[in-house]
């Protein structure tokens, strides 16, 4: 079979694969990135390869919120153990939001058995939903400005999490996420951008939680978030892994890298006896007080409107 001795042939097909697949040399220099690289990512092939991966171009960071560099960088550490190295985190998409993937990167060796450099592949760890929930009717239940479920949607959902806590105590909690920065965004960077930033908060805010949760949008600018299965104990961590994965999100505007700056969380959880009104009633009070106390810390700090980079 001799088209298979050309080893363009090879490369044809690592960059043919629907799995991401990232090859670096061991000065970090990029040199052959996969479509299904290109579809998780965002960054075309000729984007990125012949760049060095340190070049912020493709910031990794862990479920914490921590950037993945320097002694933590999966790459680096697959060449210190020499042995392949497994990790959940997150990639920061072209548009600004974070994605989830499980990600391995493996020593690449060349006949002698020295490390030339790492091969890393990455799949993305959302759910996929299925066909009749992604297609049938679509625009009855999503937002079409965010890409997230409408508010009609989010009331069903919240409704029936209502209903079977009722019946079998299954706890749940909701949290209000309002977007601080719309107006202050809006007003410096025009319309569209503040259209392109609030399309990255909503991404980011569903990529930061679980496939088993609900994310939505519930007002100009703000998102609902209903997290199934949720305790007292493991709230908190939830809000601040929200809090930390949608501030580190931002867009490319112009030439310039405006992120997202600050929100606010009104988190609640279900108790005995709560309707509709009651529970949302808490999280919006709780939103409230919280957005409020952002505010004097910012004014107090002299700080309010300094997460803009000019």
């Amino acid at each position: 079979m001799p088209g298979f001795q050309d080893p363009e042939t090879y490369r044809t097909i690592l960059e043919s694969l629907q799995t991401g697949i990232c090859v670096v040399d061991l000065r970090r220099k990029i040199l052959l990135w996969s479509d299904g690289a290109e579809q998780i990512t965002g960054y075309l092939r000729h984007e990125v390869v012949g760049h060095e991966c340190v070049d912020n171009m493709l910031p990794h960071c862990n479920q914490a919120g921590c950037e993945l560099c320097g002694d933590h960088c999966p790459l680096n550490a697959a060449t210190r153990e020499f042995k392949p190295v497994e990790s959940l985190g997150f990639l920061h998409h072209k548009s600004g939001h974070r994605t989830p993937v499980h990600m391995r990167s493996a020593p690449a060796r060349d006949a002698r058995g020295s490390i030339i450099g790492i091969i890393q592949s990455f799949y993305n760890q959302r759910y996929v939903p299925s066909p009749d929930r992604r297609d049938v009717n679509r625009g009855t239940w999503v937002d079409a400005a965010t890409g997230v479920a409408n508010q009609a949607m989010m009331h069903s959902h919240l409704r029936e999490n209502l209903g079977t806590f009722a019946e079998l105590s299954v706890p749940f909690a909701v949290v209000c996420v309002r977007w601080d920065e719309l107006d202050r965004f809006r007003a410096k960077y025009g319309p569209e951008a503040a259209a392109s930033a609030l399309q990255v908060v909503a991404q980011t805010l569903e990529n930061s939680l679980r496939p088993t949760d609900f994310v939505g949008r519930w007002g100009e600018d703000q998102f609902l978030a209903i997290l199934t299965a949720c305790s007292e104990p493991g709230l908190p961590a939830v809000c601040e892994r929200i809090r930390r994965m949608v501030e580190s999100g931002g867009i490319t505007w112009w030439g310039k890298e405006l992120p997202v700056g600050g929100i606010s969380l009104g988190p609640a959880l279900v108790q005995t006896g709560d309707t509709f009104e009651s529970l949302m009633g808490r999280a919006e009070q709780s939103l409230a007080e919280r957005s409020c106390a952002r505010k004097a810390a910012s004014a107090g700090t002299g700080s309010q409107g300094s997460s803009f980079r000019d």
